[in-house]
């Protein structure tokens, strides 16, 4: 799954992100491109459940890829 990510994400941020996803799956596969500002998770779980992972960490978000 993909994430576009509303805020900016610097590269001192991503372990943060990488953090709270897997709050939600400790064993997701987290990617995050700075550049793109997306973040893909490889998860066995809905894309919806890491929704408030995101949201604990101020980020708003949208799934672009399911």
């Amino acid at each position: 799954m993909k994430f576009s990510v509303k805020q900016t994400i610097r590269s001192d941020d991503v372990s943060r992100v990488e953090r709270a996803m897997k709050t939600v799956d400790a064993d997701a596969k987290v990617s995050v491109d700075v550049g793109a500002n997306t973040v893909s998770v490889d998860s066995w779980l809905m894309p919806e459940e890491f929704f408030v992972a995101f949201d604990d960490e101020d980020y708003e978000v949208t799934i672009i890829e399911g």
